[in-house]
């Protein structure tokens, strides 16, 4: 096996046993005591904060700035495809022309989402004020990381050039704020629990 296929494997499994470490220290600290009455079903909660709680008709911050809300969405939606393709590109698995051009197409549109929330961030001074270089530099590194794989999808870059991109995005994930692959689920599970428990959500 080449180095660099090497190297983005040892990557991964480096980012995989981050997050494994970052969800056992969740389950380790479990769920807080409700000494509450329970009122309704915590696992319905569960459901529904997994589920339909994530409509933008049931989030504030996604109705009264939709644009934005639509773009995230695009942007997860490249990073899900480009992860696939990795897949694909690492097995060396080919696919048609139309496919080609259509993957890039389609992530040209989502990295430009991307690029279009970091401009946000950079010019709201209402963002600004909240951001912090991890906020920055996750952006980039998702951004790069979409852009490396169209080009590979057309062969334009070298394999090792793109490798040795995901190799530091991987890298990172476990460390900044990327690591809300694993919170995100943590935290609206814990979020429908608690509704759930109180009746709120059924």
């Amino acid at each position: 096996m080449i180095w660099y296929k090497i190297l983005l494997l040892a990557t991964l499994g480096i980012c995989a046993l981050g997050c494994i470490n970052i969800l056992f220290s969740l389950i380790k600290k479990g769920n807080a005591k409700d000494y509450a009455k329970p009122a309704g079903n915590p696992l319905k909660g569960v459901a529904y904060s997994m589920t339909r709680a994530m409509s933008p008709k049931r989030k504030e911050s996604a109705y009264l700035h939709l644009p934005t809300y639509s773009a995230g969405l695009l942007y997860h939606f490249g990073t899900f495809l480009c992860l696939f393709l990795l897949i694909l590109s690492f097995f060396s698995i080919s696919y048609s022309n139309f496919l080609k051009v259509a993957f890039l197409g389609f992530i040209a549109l989502t990295s430009l989402s991307g690029f279009g929330i970091l401009i946000k961030r950079m010019v709201k001074s209402g963002l600004r004020s909240l951001s912090n270089p991890d906020d920055y530099i996750s952006n980039f590194l998702v951004t790069i990381f979409q852009i490396a794989t169209a080009l590979v999808v057309m062969n334009w870059i070298p394999d090792m050039a793109y490798c040795l991109i995901v190799s530091l995005l991987l890298l990172y994930i476990p460390v900044g704020k990327l690591r809300h692959i694993v919170y995100f689920f943590a935290a609206r599970y814990h979020l429908g629990w608690f509704y759930g428990y109180r009746g709120v959500w059924k």
